[in-house]
């Protein structure tokens, strides 16, 4: 059992230490208190409001995370605790981490060669032995966060590797499943091997890691290079070849999709088996076909990169989809409220649609946007919610917002992002209550303490934690695992400290059991 203080409201580094032994003198109050009346008033907390905050963390390149291939382990370390505080300041509650970036890990796998973008050459291990995704999940979820490992299915080695690639990378193994495609080597989505590959690779980090969610990006069939500005066609006639042969009656851009949609159903269904509560997401590029809707013009993915994301929205093949909305709100051919509210008209199965945002854009030529854009998307994402479906937006990148760009970090904290959100239920996930737990204050070696009478079958992932204080409420979450917080992380701005103290726990799902209450005096 651990003694936790939890920097929910700071951005100072999580700290932790043992609890002291239990005996008559430590276990005694400290700070007495009382249940609080169910019909009482004063002491019933205000909802908390439900909405994705995410951001991308990117390592391909090293864009985002760690700042530079080979870091040192400290170093790399330090910047991600750096990313994650910044995460929780901000005002975001989940985080989107890339993992296998080109058919490598960025954590500790016998599948896949560790990735060049961490120790500066593929397949050799940090000096340092630590596993980047293990400390990522854990100290998200220390700071009241959702972790999604996210990966890309088919990319196998990106232009911005520089060295060679490393056994047990899958096109050093079977070098026939590889295509050279423009800059890019990529697996080719047709051999049957290359999806059995990718599914077994997230099935491990399923089983192995306790990440909130399982994530994919656009990347399917490339996005069509050039040569003497011509497209070049995709190298996989002998694998349709082998299809036609083998009594396949698709024509190839048919074949192409269903190659796709079979890896997305496949995936869905595995991981469900697996581990039911977490969530399967996909961020398409925003534009499903042109002219859908009407005015929209711009980049077929549908028929290029041969994803039918309408479809697997419409089958309720992913638990949320990030249509990656890279317009402004009023930019012409690529409306951002309009393509939003088309997505959402797709959205029978009534999954979870947030939309990515490009917050990268933010002072970069051509766009030049201003921080105020996102707002303005923010707020679209909210309108364009409705009854139905919750609201919830991802940002690229992370960069931007470490940065503040034109003050985009700050402006949301104080904003939109102002007061603290849990992430929406997914009931068709499973909609069981979590117990209501019986709460006190005892005192700790550093002082008084919230003790929470948590079972080992408790099925609760987050505790959501309120006091109220001169009349005003103020939410802190906290992971499900503590049984015992320090007091110091709820004494917010009142020099005498909370007046009510709450708790309501959540589910893994999402679902909310009901609060229960104490009076301090």
């Amino acid at each position: 059992m651990r003694l936790i203080v939890v920097a929910v409201l700071v951005t100072t580094r999580v700290a932790a230490q043992p609890v002291a032994p239990a005996t008559a003198a430590t276990m005694a109050p400290v700070v007495q208190f009382s249940a609080c009346p169910q019909e009482d008033p004063s002491c019933a907390p205000p909802s908390v409001p439900r909405e994705f905050r995410g951001v991308w963390v990117a390592t391909v390149g090293n864009m985002d995370w760690p700042s530079r291939a080979g870091l040192p382990a400290d170093s790399a370390r330090l910047e991600l605790l750096r990313i994650l505080n910044h995460v929780q300041r901000t005002g975001l509650n989940a985080v989107l981490f890339q993992v296998r970036p080109s058919g490598d890990a960025l954590y500790a796998s016998t599948i896949e060669p560790w990735s060049e973008y961490l120790t500066g050459k593929q397949g050799r291990a940090p000096d340092e032995p630590w596993d980047p995704l293990a400390f990522a999940v854990r100290e998200a979820h220390v700071r009241g966060l959702e972790l999604h490992a996210w990966f890309n299915p088919y990319r196998a080695k990106d232009p911005t590797a520089k060295g060679p690639l490393a056994k047990p990378h899958l096109a050093i193994q079977y070098p026939s499943y590889a295509r050279r495609y423009g800059r890019y080597t990529w697996f080719d989505p047709g051999e049957p091997a290359v999806m059995r590959r990718t599914v077994r690779v997230v099935l491990d980090v399923l089983k192995r890691y306790d990440v909130d969610g399982i994530h994919l990006d656009d990347y399917f069939y490339p996005y069509p290079e050039l040569r003497r500005r011509r497209e070049i066609p995709f190298p996989d006639a002998a694998t349709f070849a082998r299809y036609k042969k083998q009594g396949g009656k698709l024509g190839r851009d048919d074949w192409r999709r269903r190659n796709v949609d079979l890896l997305i159903d496949t995936l869905r269904t595995e991981i469900a088996k697996a581990k039911p509560w977490v969530k399967f997401g996909v961020s398409p590029f925003g534009i499903w076909r042109p002219g859908e809707p009407a005015m929209v013009r711009g980049f077929d993915a549908y028929g290029k990169i041969f994803a039918d994301a309408k479809k697997w929205l419409a089958n309720g093949w992913v638990d949320y989809l990030v249509p990656q909305l890279y317009w402004g709100v009023e930019q012409a051919g690529q409306p951002f409220g309009d393509l939003l509210r088309w997505w959402n008209a797709q959205n029978s199965q009534l999954r979870h649609v947030w939309p990515g945002l490009a917050d990268y854009k933010i002072g970069d030529a051509p766009a030049r946007w201003g921080s105020g854009e996102i707002l303005r998307q923010i707020d679209t994402t909210r309108a364009a919610a409705g009854a139905t479906t919750t609201a919830g937006s991802v940002h690229f990148q992370m960069t931007a917002l470490l940065e503040d760009r034109d003050s985009v970090a700050t402006r949301l904290a104080a904003g939109p992002y102002n007061a603290r959100a849990l992430v929406p239920a997914s009931p068709w996930k499973g909609q069981t209550v979590p117990r209501t737990p019986a709460i006190g204050i005892t005192a700790g070696r550093g002082g008084a303490v919230l003790t929470i009478a948590r079972r080992s079958t408790d099925d609760v992932q987050w505790w959501v934690v309120q006091t109220r204080a001169a009349e005003l409420w103020r939410t802190y979450i906290i992971h499900g695992e503590l049984s015992e917080v320090a007091m110091t992380t709820f004494a917010g701005p009142a020099a005498a400290g909370p007046e009510v103290l709450a708790l309501t726990p959540v589910g893994r799902t999402g679902a909310a059991g009901s609060p229960v209450a104490i009076r301090l005096r």
